[in-house]
């Protein structure tokens, strides 16, 4: 039976690359391995095939002698010669170059103490202390370096010796089927050495959870969202290993007054009728204090008016942003008799001025009467 083409088999174009030759056979390798697939004789001589494809194409002598004289130019040189009848010898050192990074191995290595976690803490602020910026002190339950011993996670505080198990070097060998991967040591995790007489008050992790007390200084101009890095402030790492650290994220309560949009702040302000109808002055509050607003005559609810510079200057600096207040006429509540006839008194010196007093209304009415009329 002749035999396919190597970069057929593995589905690669002639001028295909190491990585790309790689990744193709790694497809491959975990679609038809074995162990994968039990009592397949198709999916076994098929992953066979893609290995000896790739044992060829991954040498450059090999790959340029096929290249030159197709599978005559590599037969009897390992990898084609019987490549299929082999069986799967050799296969562990390849199979570890291409999934090392899934398995632990292949360059590897022992990892160290892993460094602490980073954490999160959720602050709320009030409007004023966020435009303004203030100083507040937080209480974060977290892991901190044992004071027993130093961090070191040893009872008399000497330093880790050797792992026993890996030799220091942080992982060891498995045979798992047809696989011979590396991992991880089960003893030390990685790290290469271990605790001979671990502390008794964290046992031997070099760390005890505990709570802390911060002081975080929160800047001017921030808003909900807003994210403040402590570093080193995180979860103490084991054996003494670095700390993580500590991500405080804003929230700015609602505030009963104002709404923040951006750098601008927003207020409703409610007029009487009388001072929309004539004109006049309300005080207006704003975040540094009270301002006089002036309402021209014959202002109309909903009216927007803008005070410039009286928003928030934002943590990421440039100018402030404005205030904007929305007029909110209120209808009086409450009124005796007298101020009831004085009112219609008044309405009824409205009406005899024709539509000029109220043109939203009438021209209003004259829509409303122009639809009934097309229906």
């Amino acid at each position: 039976m002749s035999k396919r083409d190597y970069y057929e088999v593995l589905g690669v174009a002639k001028g295909a690359n190491a990585d790309e030759l790689k990744k193709a056979y790694r497809r491959l390798a975990m679609k038809y391995h074995p162990d994968r697939n039990p009592d397949d004789k198709e999916a076994e001589d098929s992953f066979k095939e893609a290995k000896e494809a790739y044992e060829v194409l991954s040498d450059e002598q090999k790959r340029a002698a096929y290249d030159r004289f197709g599978h005559a130019g590599v037969d009897g040189q390992g990898g084609g010669a019987g490549g299929a009848g082999q069986g799967f010898g050799g296969f562990g050192d390849i199979f570890g170059d291409i999934f090392g990074d899934i398995f632990g191995g292949a360059g590897g290595g022992r990892r160290g103490p892993a460094r602490g976690a980073d954490l999160r803490y959720t602050l709320e602020l009030d409007l004023e202390q966020a435009v303004r910026g203030t100083t507040e002190k937080i209480r974060v339950p977290t892991w901190v370096p044992c004071d027993t011993c130093d961090g070191s996670g040893s009872k008399d505080k000497s330093a880790p010796v050797t792992c026993t198990t890996c030799g220091g070097a942080g992982q060891v060998r498995m045979q798992q089927g047809f696989f011979t991967v590396q991992q991880a040591c089960p003893t030390c995790r990685g790290a290469g050495t271990t605790i001979k007489d671990p502390c008794p008050a964290c046992q031997g992790q070099g760390r005890k959870q505990s709570t802390k007390t911060l002081s975080v200084k929160i800047p001017a101009g921030v808003d909900t969202g807003d994210r403040i890095r402590l570093a080193g402030e995180g979860e103490a790492g084991m054996h003494g290993a670095p700390a993580g650290d500590l991500y405080v994220q804003v929230l700015v309560r609602e505030h009963r007054i104002f709404q923040r949009d951006g750098n601008d702040l927003h207020c409703e302000v409610p007029v009487s009728f009388v001072d929309a109808a004539l004109g006049g002055e309300v005080e207006v509050p704003t975040i540094d204090g009270k301002v006089m607003l002036k309402l021209p005559p014959e202002t109309q609810t909903g009216k927007l008016f803008r005070l410039r510079g009286k928003g928030v200057t934002s943590v990421r600096g440039g100018p402030p942003g404005d205030l904007m207040c929305r007029v909110e006429i209120e209808t009086p509540v409450g009124l005796t008799s007298e101020q009831k006839e004085l009112l219609r008194q008044f309405q009824a010196s409205l009406d005899s001025g024709g539509s000029r007093h109220n043109p939203r209304k009438t021209s209003w009415f004259e829509g409303v009467k122009r639809f009934f009329e097309g229906i």
